[in-house]
């Protein structure tokens, strides 16, 4: 935390000594610090935020999500077959964003990602807004050449409430 009078407020350390919540199990597999299989973790959380972190703060998350090489196995596939389905009984905004500096609106990959019953494909930067107890989800990011940074955040106290 940083000093002075707000200094409470402002977090400049990563943290990342968090439970994750029971429906965000998926992610222990692929958030480990260093390598994950002799190759680079697919996804890094850099910032967390929500009650438990600072008292009275929502929640808001941001990951670097790296791009990994094309899985054979089709098995290994369903292993980690993306951010399942889910609501939160608050407003979100989910968005990614590609790292090309020259092209930022490009995401060098796509991303499958369902609201209630619609399937969406995006391969450029996107925000979207999900309503308050809308499914969203499955998320599974396809063909990935280049570092996707995502944020999301919703006024509620933590992930799930």
């Amino acid at each position: 935390m940083a000093e002075g009078k707000y200094g409470p407020y402002i977090v400049t350390e990563l943290y990342t000594k968090f439970d994750l919540p029971p429906e965000r199990e998926w992610e222990r597999a692929i958030m480990g610090r260093g390598m994950l299989d002799g190759q680079r973790r697919r996804m890094e959380h850099l910032v967390w935020m929500d009650t438990r972190v600072i008292p009275g703060a929502f929640y808001a998350e941001a990951v670097w999500f790296w791009p990994q090489p094309q899985i054979i196995d089709p098995e290994a596939a369903t292993k980690h077959p993306g951010i399942p389905p889910h609501t939160h009984p608050f407003p979100e905004l989910l968005s990614y964003y590609g790292t090309d500096m020259e092209h930022p609106e490009e995401l060098y990959a796509e991303i499958e990602f369902w609201l209630e019953d619609e399937k969406y494909v995006f391969d450029k930067s996107f925000v979207c807004y999900i309503p308050a107890g809308v499914k969203h989800c499955p998320l599974k990011m396809h063909n990935a050449t280049r570092p996707i940074f995502h944020y999301t955040m919703g006024p509620g106290q933590n992930y799930n409430a």
